[in-house]
């Protein structure tokens, strides 16, 4: 017996291996059995501490998801979060084409790595890579290189790679998400554009431009806030009631989007309109083409755009307008927390950023302030007693 004693029951021990020129761990589980691994250092300090490490998280009951990980890469947890935790109906299609496009910069970077070795560090790392990198436009001749990816382009991969480690850790794949551990480099508050309040004037403009269902959408979209593809571009004709003034929405992006929608009397309007100049079809926003995936519109992106050249308005997304309609509802004296749920959104902080654009309402306010009322005596004189 060694003058250390006999090695305690529950302890393991670092020994070499033949034919391997690394340091190897040998320890009990909980329930018993011997573990062996390669600790994958030749330093012999490095592969106690390895040793340590593995304990520990036995004692604390990590051990299964520790090993689970580390036979597990992150190719082929991307497959299976793409499969069921991305792709409809668990998450809508444009969430799950953003998750496709920040998983084609993410795989090359970590696609082949074990999810146990993607480290903070990397993760550092290939943020302040992605930060330097320029945009890549394909045109005729080939890939040009433009200006430097916008911070919040790389923001958006890493939350995609956030919550793809979250799924991970909810199924026990892994033991904590490295992206906790690292800030992203740079601020992205003035990188990501403030939505635009469209003016009464420009709203004029633009209706006068636009094509006829694109000019009902337009209206709609700013007296009633619906979103306009998950909500009014499927919606059905039966779920519109023009006697009552109510609309259904019967799926929506949020729990709290599902419910009856009053509708205001030049919404009823543009419904109506929209009705009368689709006769034949079920859908409101029907596709013109027979052989479309689905039989409504999905894309309005071109004549949106075509429509605000027109008009001679900067370009700004169709989707803003839900902006407007809540600025407007601020605007005339609407609490905030009514116009959230107006809104329909579950968590009332959203309402800060679409209540962003009431600058602009401020502005148009005191364009109208009169600087010369105390010089009015007629009128703003008290009057003298007899």
């Amino acid at each position: 017996m060694s003058k250390r004693g006999r090695p305690r029951k529950n302890e393991g021990t670092v020994f070499p291996r033949e034919g391997s020129t690394f340091w190897w761990i040998r320890y009990p589980n909980r329930e018993g059995e011997i573990m062996r691994e390669s600790a994958e250092t030749t330093d012999r300090e490095e592969a106690e501490r390895f040793l340590r490490a593995r304990l520990d998280a036995r004692d604390e009951g990590r051990l299964r998801i520790v090993l689970s990980g580390k036979n597990l890469t992150f190719n082929e947890l991307a497959d299976w979060f793409l499969e069921r935790w991305s792709a409809p109906p668990v998450r809508s299609e444009n969430t799950h084409a953003q998750n496709l496009n920040a998983l084609k910069q993410l795989r090359p970077a970590f696609g082949h790595a074990l999810l146990s070795d993607i480290t903070p560090e990397a993760i550092e790392d290939y943020l302040r890579g992605r930060l330097t990198a320029r945009r890549k436009i394909q045109t005729k001749l080939g890939i040009r290189l433009g200006g430097p990816l916008k911070p919040s382009t790389v923001h958006q991969e890493f939350r995609v790679l956030t919550r793809i480690l979250n799924v991970a850790i909810n199924q026990r794949r892994l033991a904590g998400n490295p992206c906790n551990a690292v800030e992203f480099p740079v601020s992205i508050k003035n990188a990501t554009r403030k939505p635009h309040y469209m003016t009464a004037s420009e709203q004029s403009v633009i209706e006068f431009n636009a094509p006829d269902y694109l000019k009902n959408v337009i209206v709609i979209m700013t007296e009633m806030g619906l979103r306009p593809f998950k909500e009014l571009m499927p919606m059905l004709k039966s779920q519109v009631d023009l006697e009552n003034l109510m609309v259904h929405i019967p799926d929506s992006k949020t729990p709290s989007g599902v419910t009856d929608m009053p509708m205001t009397e030049l919404a009823r309007q543009a419904f109506k309109a929209q009705i009368d100049a689709t006769p034949g079809s079920e859908y409101l926003f029907p596709s013109p083409k027979p052989k479309a995936k689905r039989p409504y519109l999905t894309a309005l992106r071109k004549p949106w755009a075509k429509t605000l050249r027109r008009a001679g308005v900067p370009y700004f997304s169709l989707y803003e307008l839900r902006h407007t309609y809540a600025t407007r509802l601020s605007a005339g004296g609407v609490a905030d927390h009514f116009v959230t749920q107006m809104l329909r959104q579950g968590d009332a902080k959203v309402f800060k950023r679409y209540s962003q654009a009431k600058l602009n309402m401020m502005r148009e306010a005191l364009a109208k302030l009169d600087r010369h009322a105390n010089e009015h005596q007629e009128i703003f004189s008290t009057a003298k007693p007899n």
